[in-house]
């Protein structure tokens, strides 16, 4: 028996990062297992705290007359595989933060909620017997021990709860006859279900040649014992979900266990039910909007291997699976994969780390990929499959570019442009339905001329400008600054200010335009409730509205056979935000929105409302044509050596005090120029230091500075060198510092 454990302290602070060794005491040495919440004497007052298990081991790695002994086990904590901790490590390492930040990220729960479980009355002895016994209780008028024996003759094992309210048994008579040896008692585990009235269906799904290929192509590199990660590139209505589907039944038949992962907001009752409808009770889900109770009972199920399959965004990466076979990962491009606190990990290197330790295969999918995977694709790290047809052969949707410049000139300063109110009109006469899409990432207000489309951009990092409320229009790259402008200076209109724009003014124009139309708003106000994207897409789906207003939420995924046109109202709002992401975003959501028309048999029709029609992005997103967009992005990206063509790192310098914030960043920037002079760090720029989008939050002042750099692992160097020049000086004990890897949006 092992007879010390390494031991990380349950206390995310850079200083206390590090393993700790404690004696395990003989009662403790059959129990203890690496993942355990485990309590312990720490520092000189020997204060209680907790911490994990991360090692077991027969070797003191100091005098063991000092190491301390380990008080006990923490109550219902949930041990975790060795396998979860090596990911946390790994975690750790590539992005930042403490091994304490990266373990409470690869354990969805910590604690045990309160089981719930439920009693069962079942028939202890044979039929024949219990004849007999009949027989006398009818004989003696023993009429409640009769109406009980009878009941439980046909029907064995009954709840508890329904022989006693529903048949009327007093809790004396089954006492009485368990006494007796007829009947016993029996209490079960209860789940608490997730899926509501989900009901299993034997649906056999048809793959078409081009699906077909897709799965052999995976399955003969898995049947030879290869494990790849693949790019499936399939257009809006291709099936790419039967592609998943049909894997997952391979895998699954094979003895091993899959990972869908699927972005928080596409998690919906219609996707899960196509899974549940496969697999039944062999397919869990997790996502934030389940209670404790439930979250706790679908962790449990996998950790005892009554789970084959596990849905859920990023967090559902870490289910305990023994068997991981297979990583799913639809929609790969969304940003709500890449973590908005430490470890800021994206779900996708992240789930290939995870399939390298599991010996699994990764499969990203999306019909407008990221930047990123399909460069990798191209270059041979992942392999590329692609679905060029909608299912059936339907036709994409014919789009329709409509410029707002022009709109304005004709003295339209509506929401909806002339042409997207005739097509509304026309829909609504002949009972179909219309989804209306506002582009609401990147609310920041960037600065545009409503009469010729012009966008001030900031000269050194080629993104666009912010507005804010100093009347300065800043870069949140270099910190880059000017004056707001009163008048256009290429046209000299004075339509040029911040745009901002919201759904609930969109219902009010709708409403007022077409007052017979039954309209839906579908964003973060109306889906608060836990059932709030069910209820809304389920009237949307059962045809109890006309048309549907919302925002990214209702592009993901959704299947709506009677929509034939798509509005995409200020599709410019994500294309002028200040990232060099702003083109790929605005691509990818006005192809997605796109993709929701004409799903059913009748053709469907888009229009786009744009004022920067002759931006690549609008033209080729009007096209849907992925590739030439991929072309036209990774040659800007090489220009400016942005991800995939390099790589960014951005540290985050934060504290209470602005003067203090301000001196620690100048104190680290002076390092790194330090080492730059010196020839070191040969290949890095520097851009910074700068305030952030949100330069103070929640009384918290924030500095940003970006590092650019042509390998990953150089940015990760340079990262560790500034973690260990933080905790080598006391400057930064009142100083938060944070790093980010080829963000995805900004701190």
């Amino acid at each position: 028996m092992p007879e010390y454990a390494n031991v990380i302290i349950d206390i995310s602070h850079e200083k206390l990062d590090k393993i700790f060794q404690y004696r395990i005491p003989a009662p403790l040495q059959e129990r203890l297992t690496v993942g355990m919440r485990i309590l312990i004497p720490f520092g000189l007052g020997n204060r209680e705290t907790a911490g994990y298990v991360v090692g077991l081991t027969d070797e003191a790695s100091y005098d063991p007359e000092k190491i301390k002994e380990i008080k006990g086990i923490v109550p219902g904590s949930v041990p975790i595989e060795s396998q979860l901790i090596a990911l946390a490590d790994w975690m750790r390492k590539n992005y930042g933060g403490t091994m304490n930040h990266a373990l409470k990220a690869v354990l969805p729960i910590k604690q045990k909620t309160a089981e719930k479980k439920q009693r069962f009355v079942s028939l202890a002895i044979g039929q024949e017997e219990a004849a007999g016994q009949l027989a006398l209780f009818e004989k003696k008028h023993y009429t409640a021990r009769a109406r009980l024996l009878s009941a439980l003759m046909r029907q064995s094992p009954m709840p508890y709860e329904a022989v006693v309210v529903k048949m009327n048994i007093s809790v004396a008579v089954i006492r009485a006859m368990k006494k007796m040896g007829i009947v016993s008692v029996e209490e079960k585990r209860l789940y608490r279900s997730p899926f509501g009235e989900i009901r299993q269906e034997e649906k056999r799904v048809t793959l078409n040649e081009e699906q077909q290929r897709a799965v052999e192509a995976v399955w003969q590199d898995w049947e030879q014992g290869r494990r790849r990660t693949y790019l499936l590139h399939g257009v809006t209505g291709s099936g790419k979900t039967a592609v998943y589907i049909a894997l997952i039944e391979r895998v699954v038949k094979a003895g091993g266990q899959a990972i869908v992962l699927i972005p928080e907001i596409a998690l919906t009752y219609q996707t899960v039910a196509r899974f549940y409808q496969c697999f039944g009770e062999r397919v869990s889900i997790l996502n934030s909007k389940m209670s404790p109770g439930e979250r706790y009972d679908q962790f449990e199920r996998a950790s005892q291997g009554e789970v084959d399959v596990m849905i859920g965004p990023r967090s559902a990466l870490f289910t305990p699976f023994s068997r991981l076979g297979i990583i799913i990962m639809d929609e790969e491009h969304e940003s709500s994969y890449k973590s908005e606190t430490q470890p800021r990990y994206h779900a996708r290197e992240t789930a290939i780390a995870r399939a390298g330790m599991a010996g699994a295969s990764v499969v990203l999918g999306s019909a407008t990929p990221s930047v990123d995977s399909y460069y990798k694709a191209k270059q041979g790290e992942y392999l590329l499959l692609e679905l060029e047809s909608r299912i059936e052969e339907k036709p994409l949707p014919a789009c329709h570019l409509v410029d707002l410049r022009e709109e304005l000139k004709k003295g339209n300063r509506s929401i909806l442009s002339e042409r997207l109110q005739g097509m509304m009109e026309q829909r609504l006469k002949n009972g179909q339905q219309v989804m209306l899409f506002l582009n609401r990432r990147g609310l920041a207000s960037f600065i545009t001329c409503r009469s010729c489309g012009f966008v001030p951009k900031c000269p050194h990092c080629d993104v666009s400008l912010s507005q804010h409320n100093n009347g300065r229009a800043v870069c949140h790259y270099c910190g880059y600054e000017e004056p707001i402008l009163e008048v256009c200076p290429k046209c000299g209109s004075g339509y040029i200010s911040g745009f901002k724009a919201g759904t609930q003014k969109i219902e009010e124009v709708v409403r007022a335009q077409f007052p017979k139309a039954r309209v839906l708003r579908m964003d973060f106000d109306t889906t608060r409730r836990k059932d709030g994207y069910e209820r809304i897409l389920s009237a949307f789906s059962s045809h109890d509205a006309d048309i549907l207003i919302g925002t990214q939420m209702i592009v993901k995924g959704h299947d709506f056979p009677d929509v034939t046109l798509v509005g995409v109202l200020a599709a410019d709002l994500s294309l002028h935000v200040s990232d060099y992401r702003a083109a790929e975003r605005t691509f990818q959501l006005v192809t997605q929105a796109a993709g929701r028309a004409g799903r059913g048999e009748l053709p469907g029709e888009v229009v786009i409302q744009t004022y920067s029609p002759e931006h690549y992005c609008m033209k080729l997103a009007k096209s849907q044509d992925y590739k030439k967009f991929y072309e036209m992005e990774i040659a800007y990206r090489s220009l400016m050596h942005y991800p995939p063509c390099g790589h960014m790192m951005v540290m985050l310098v934060a504290s209470e005090d602005e003067m203090t914030a301000s001196l620690s960043m100048e104190l680290l920037a002076g390092k790194i120029r330090q080492a730059m002079d010196g020839g070191k760090l040969q290949g890095l720029s520097v851009i910074g230091p700068a305030s952030p989008p949100v330069a103070k939050l929640k009384d918290i002042y924030r500095k940003v500075m970006y590092f650019k750099h042509g390998g990953y692992e150089e940015l990760v160097g340079i990262k560790d060198v500034l973690e260990q020049f933080v905790g080598r000086h006391r400057e930064f004990a009142k100083v938060s510092v944070q790093f980010d890897f080829d963000p995805m949006g900004g701190f």
